[in-house]
């Protein structure tokens, strides 16, 4: 299995660093032909309005929906997750669609106001799951094939 994960801005590294050491080869996606022959994509935090520029500017935006729309696995964290949602609330950035959620930007304010919450997450086991709210989307429509895994 090869996952790409989008190296244009954000917290590429850290992904590939975990996807290494969980023994799966994570490759940079920073041009469409990166995307030849990768399996799944993660699409990292980091600044959602920058990532969409970025996108836009090297050709990304139609080759990752499509991949989406042909059943391959994307998975978006934090401006990741905006950019994968139908709608957002503010007019920047331009979202790609591929996932019919609604989002709201920064929902929990400044960096400053960023906290740590211990979660209940049945599919990531019986554990509790120590999560970290970063100037955090919030989703505020959830479409009806959407599995959600934690609220």
């Amino acid at each position: 299995m090869k996952v790409g994960v989008l190296a244009l801005q954000g917290d590429f590294a850290e992904h590939i660093a975990v996807l290494k050491g969980l023994g799966v080869e994570g490759r940079e996606v920073r041009l469409p032909e990166h995307l030849e022959h990768t399996d799944r994509l993660i699409i990292p935090g980091g600044e959602s309005t920058t990532l969409s520029r970025l996108m836009s500017l090297y050709g990304l935006r139609e080759p990752v929906a499509e991949m989406a729309r042909t059943g391959k696995p994307v998975w978006g964290t934090c401006a990741g997750m905006i950019m994968m949602a139908h709608e957002i609330t503010e007019e920047d950035p331009i979202p790609l669609g591929i996932m019919d959620i609604g989002v709201h930007r920064n929902a929990f304010g400044r960096q400053v106001d960023s906290f740590e919450q211990t979660l209940d997450v049945s599919a990531l086991g019986s554990d509790p799951y120590h999560a970290i709210f970063i100037r955090a989307p919030l989703i505020i429509r959830i479409g009806e094939e959407v599995d959600v895994l934690c609220a």
